[in-house]
């Protein structure tokens, strides 16, 4: 069982949320809650409340299907941060020749995806060739 949650146009870049929720990928759920909660980054509370709401998700959806789920066996199947809306301001840098560039403001799509399953690690068995047959 799969459940999924969303955040949009959070008030972050996508590279930084990246760099938080590589941190997580492929993990325990608890596991993943303790790396976030104790994560020098500005992006880890935003990625905490994205895992709490995934998991809420899971419980809902169970709840539905009349399935039981422990939420220690649950695992950060995907996780990824994609580029929102770009919002320029009305503040301006000095730009060469006498121009001026806009700041801009970057917003980012947070999604978490949280599997009853433990995800693979995405190299699936290979058959060997080497073996010759005389």
């Amino acid at each position: 069982m799969e459940a999924l949650a969303r955040a949009k146009n959070v008030k972050i870049s996508s590279q930084k949320a990246k760099l938080v929720m590589d941190l997580i990928r492929g993990r325990n759920y608890g596991e993943a809650r303790e790396i976030l909660r104790y994560t020098n980054k500005r992006a880890a509370g935003l990625v905490f409340k994205v895992l709490e709401s995934a998991r809420a998700n899971a419980e809902q959806l169970a709840e539905q299907d009349n399935v039981l789920v422990d939420v220690d066996e649950l695992w950060v199947k995907e996780c990824f941060a994609d580029t929102g809306t770009t919002k320029h301001r009305r503040r301006v840098r000095p730009a060469p020749m006498g121009r001026a560039y806009r700041e801009r403001r970057h917003y980012s799509h947070l999604t978490v995806v949280v599997s009853s399953e433990k995800p693979g690690n995405g190299a699936g068995k290979k058959e060997s060739s080497t073996e010759t047959e005389q």
